[in-house]
């Protein structure tokens, strides 16, 4: 697999696999990324490109020193599965998504320099 990248164009982060494109749409904020959806190619499910995908997005994020707010529950699911991005979290991880097709903010996490 690619390098996950951030295609400040559209707004979203990106991974090719296989000639097809898993991404993460986002929007900005001050010191912010707002992630509100991650969408994987069907024939790419259940293989971890999702979990790559976003790993890619928060390291990209933290370069940046910038804040991350999961508005998505994959993303929200991701960050609870993953001990090592705990140092980015202000506060609980707590999900609050009534319907899965549809995310809003619950999350949001700080960027450490350390």
């Amino acid at each position: 697999m690619t390098e996950v990248r951030d295609n400040k164009a559209r707004n979203r982060f990106e991974l090719d696999v296989e000639g097809a494109m898993a991404f993460a749409n986002y929007r900005l904020a001050p010191s912010t990324v707002i992630i509100t959806h991650t969408e994987t190619p069907r024939a790419l499910r259940g293989r971890g490109v999702a979990s790559e995908l976003v790993q890619g997005a928060l390291e990209l994020i933290r370069a940046d020193g910038s804040k991350v707010v999961a508005a998505c529950g994959f993303v929200v699911d991701y960050l609870r599965k993953h001990p090592e991005y705990a140092d980015l979290a202000q506060g609980p991880i707590t999900t609050d998504v009534s319907d899965e097709r549809r995310c809003r903010p619950i999350v949001s996490y700080t960027v450490s320099n350390h």
